[in-house]
Parts: C-alpha cells; sequence; structure tokens
C-alpha cells in the first residue's frame, strides 16, 4: 500500500464509518480494487484508522464524554458494548475469512439497503426522546443489535441505530447511542488488532507491523488524522440529512453501490 491509497481508504473510513452504508465493505472494495486486500499491513490499518473516528465523536460530543458526574452514561455504554466484544473474540476467524470475499458483501449491502427503505415504517411511534432515559436493558439490547454488523457489509451504525429504534428511541436519539456506542466497541477492536492479535501471513502483531518501517508509521498516523477529521464532517451531515429525510436515501445508495459493485468483482475475479 502506498500513501495515496491510504489516504484514499483513510476518507473512506471518515466518510462512511458513522453513516449506516458499511465503512469495512467500502474500504475491502478499495483494498481489493487496488490489488492490496491480503496484505496483513492493509487488514490492520483498516481496523486501526478507526481510531481517529472514534476521537471525532468524544472532540464533537465532549460535553457529554467528559462529564464524570453523570456515571450512568458510561455504565450504559459498558452494558451494550458486552455483546459486542463476547461474540467478537469468538467469531474473529470466520469473521476475518469473510473479509477477503467482496462478492457475499456487495449481497449483504443491498439486502441492508432495501431493508433501510422501509425501515421508517416500522417505527413510528418512538417513546424515549432523550438519551437520558435509555434504560439499561434497551442499551444491552441495542448492544446485542450491534452484533448483526460482524457480518460485514451489515454496517455498525445502521445495526446499533435500527436497534434503538426497536426499543423505541427517535431517530435522532438512536443515532446519537449509535455514535457513543461506537467509542468504546471500535476502541476495543482497535485495542485488539493493534496489541494482541497475531496477523497469519506475517505472524506478527499489530503493533510490530506498524513499528516495522517508518513508512508504516507515517501511514498509520496520516490515516488516524484523515479519518479524524473527515469523520467529524460525516456525523454533522449524517444527522442533518437522517432528521430531514430518515434512513431512504442511505437504502438507495446502498443499493446502487451493492449492485456495481457485485458487477464489477464478479467479473473481475
Amino acid at each position: 500500500m502506498d500513501t495515496l491509497q491510504a489516504i484514499i481508504i483513510a476518507i473512506i473510513e471518515g466518510l462512511t464509518e458513522y453513516l449506516p452504508v458499511s465503512s469495512t465493505a467500502h474500504m475491502i472494495f478499495t483494498s481489493s480494487y487496488f490489488g492490496i486486500q491480503h496484505d496483513d499491513f492493509v487488514k490492520l490499518f483498516q481496523v486501526s484508522i478507526q481510531f481517529g473516528a472514534i476521537l471525532a465523536v468524544v472532540v464533537l460530543y465532549w460535553k457529554k464524554f467528559l462529564n464524570f458526574s453523570k456515571l450512568n452514561f458510561y455504565f450504559k455504554l459498558a452494558i451494550a458494548v458486552i455483546p459486542a466484544l463476547v461474540l467478537g473474540k469468538l467469531f474473529d476467524d470466520k469473521i476475518e475469512q469473510v473479509l477477503e470475499k467482496p462478492i457475499p458483501i456487495a449481497i449483504v449491502l443491498i439486502v441492508g439497503g432495501v431493508l433501510l427503505l422501509f425501515i421508517d415504517r416500522f417505527f413510528t411511534n418512538p417513546t424515549v426522546m432523550k438519551d437520558e432515559d435509555i434504560s439499561i436493558k434497551k442499551s444491552l439490547t441495542i448492544g446485542f443489535w450491534q452484533c448483526l454488523a460482524m457480518m460485514p457489509g451489515t454496517s455498525r451504525s445502521a445495526a446499533s441505530i435500527i436497534g434503538g429504534m426497536q426499543q423505541g428511541l427517535t431517530r435522532s436519539v438512536a443515532a446519537e447511542f449509535s455514535f457513543f456506542l461506537a467509542v468504546p466497541t471500535m476502541l476495543a477492536v482497535t485495542c485488539y488488532s493493534v496489541f494482541l492479535k497475531t496477523y497469519e501471513t506475517t505472524q506478527l502483531k499489530g503493533y510490530q507491523l506498524i513499528m516495522q518501517s517508518s513508512e508504516n508509521i507515517k501511514m498509520f498516523l496520516l490515516g488516524n488524522i484523515i479519518a479524524f477529521i473527515v469523520a467529524i464532517i460525516a456525523i454533522k451531515f449524517f444527522i442533518g440529512i437522517i432528521k430531514k429525510y430518515g434512513f431512504k436515501p442511505w437504502g438507495y445508495y446502498r443499493i446502487v453501490a451493492g449492485v456495481i459493485l457485485l458487477v464489477y468483482f464478479s467479473t473481475h475475479s
């Protein structure tokens, strides 16, 4: 992976991480197009630059994250992230096998898009108007919904937002809780990928791959900075769109993108 490819992938991560379109799918398609999807450092890079996207949420919602007087907020996030931590560890190897197969991911992208076209019709009477009213039970349930995103192409944000709406949250409250939940979820995934996981081809830990060369260090830092800046813009954009138009625009986008990618990878496999 060269620097330009790293910049493009980081921009895609920042744009798509908090949108219901699956950032993982977009990065996999991009790295597959570049022909670098099997490289261990690329696999690590695609996960580790989520740290930059995490910081975007913390900066935008710093009053919420740095308000230590409301411990209930942190407790709800801790409860909600447990299902993803447990199931993610159990199915890590199987998930990685799917990550190298763009065609099934494109199909999931299309199916998810069709669902988003109709999702607003399913939940028309929200009862939770602010995040302070989200109960521990609702938090845990949303955490289980988030686990649907372990299938690449599903979208972590889409799964957790839909889970929130199913639990009675308004669209905007569900979206914001999804952003909050992303912080411990992606922080855990990033730390695991960087410090604990051994990559199959090189048999190196993530941090060893990063420190392998000055070029890798540069791309790791640059990728996180770019993902951070772009994610801030994307979050503000998404909240405005979802309040005004709901999920339909993202449903249409997923279907069109999924069809294009399905055709491309079917003819180039």
